[in-house]
């Protein structure tokens, strides 16, 4: 006679053998990932100067945008998350949408490197590429897009180089750094960058990422590789996943000196938005951004919350001004279905209808 507990004892027993087999049908999909590819939308090297590089993304229309977009992504981490693959690429909307699409790559700074400044970044390289893609093109002024720290530096180079920017697009960028909604706001109000740039020179990329994993460690650490387990036995979700991860800790280190302005100048004195940034003996005034400006931002960021982003309305001297919002995090803006499908056609939408 077969009784209730010999019942719950098979039951649980096929559930154990289910897990079984899906934990080693997971370890074989591992197991026969050898690379996972990324940033998959063709494109061509323009310039190389120093470890920067300027990419084309080659063009798939006949019918394109008379004005270049040149997006600048931050420091911190791969620009390639915009291309991440193929059916979740903001890029490669872009492109199908007929924009002409060209992106900065910082590359991976070294020692020798703890030396470069804001200025180098934003006077030297970034406007060097303005000037080819002016010279490419030739078109007076280019379309700009920023995305977080690559954002800070856009606004900045707006408002210096009013005269050469047609249209600005801010992708979660931090621009009022005083909130407490942020913990990495409230925790670099208590770093010392002095003495973290004078012991290390370059911060580690690691340990930025460990600061980033910390600010949210059950759901970053924890309930991810959880949620990973529930689906391992399925060879999409896994090569998903190791394209994810190679992302997240493919991380450059940070130029020492530029490191230390942008937390000392900007996360501890908020100088942006209070007029008393400067750059290169220039003081920043964000009134000189009056050319249309497109401001897009996550609303369940974590990194970027979004009163740090909607601040820059409050401060520019822009009338055609626009605000953009998903119910999405940091990262989700750019691989979330919920993002996938408005995202680039509303960025397209936004410079096309101003391509005059």
């Amino acid at each position: 006679m077969v009784t209730y507990y010999d019942k719950e004892i098979a039951g649980i027993v096929r559930e154990l053998e289910k897990i079984n087999a899906k934990f080693f049908k997971g370890v074989e999909n591992m197991m026969g990932i050898e690379d996972v590819e990324v940033a998959p939308t063709p494109k061509e090297e323009i310039m190389a100067r120093d470890r920067m590089k300027l990419y084309h993304y080659l063009p798939v229309t006949d019918v394109r945008t008379r004005t270049p977009l040149l997006i600048t992504y931050a420091l911190v981490n791969r620009q390639y998350m915009m291309d991440l693959q193929s059916d979740r690429s903001l890029i490669q909307k872009l492109v199908k949408e007929g924009v002409e699409t060209y992106i900065i790559d910082w590359g991976y700074a070294r020692p020798m490197d703890k030396y470069l400044t804001m200025e180098d970044y934003i006077d030297g390289y970034m406007n060097d590429c303005v000037e080819i893609l002016k010279k490419r093109h030739n078109v007076e002024k280019v379309n700009m897009m920023g995305v977080c720290q690559g954002g800070t530096f856009s606004v900045i180079y707006a408002a210096l180089y009013p005269e050469k920017v047609k249209n600005l697009v801010v992708m979660v960028a931090p621009i009022d750094f005083h909130t407490n909604d942020g913990l990495l706001n409230i925790w670099a109000r208590s770093m010392d960058p002095d003495k973290m740039v004078d012991t290390l020179g370059n911060i580690p990329g690691d340990f930025m990422n460990l600061g980033f994993l910390m600010l949210k460690p059950f759901q970053l650490i924890f309930d991810k590789y959880v949620g990973f387990m529930e689906s391992m036995d399925q060879k999409p979700v896994v090569e998903n996943f190791v394209r994810m991860e190679k992302w997240i800790f493919d991380s450059p280190d940070q130029a020492g000196e530029t490191f230390r302005k942008f937390i000392k100048d900007l996360y501890q004195e908020n100088k942006l938005i209070k007029g008393e940034f400067e750059l290169g003996g220039r003081k920043v005034n964000l009134k000189n951004i009056k050319m249309p400006v497109l401001n897009i931002y996550a609303e369940q960021d974590h990194l970027v919350p979004p009163v740090c982003s909607i601040a820059l309305m409050d401060y520019i001297g822009s009338e055609d001004k626009h605000m953009l919002s998903f119910p999405v995090g940091h990262i989700g803006m750019y691989v979330s279905g919920k993002s996938q499908k408005t995202l680039g056609p509303s960025i397209a939408k936004f410079l096309k209808e101003r391509d005059y």
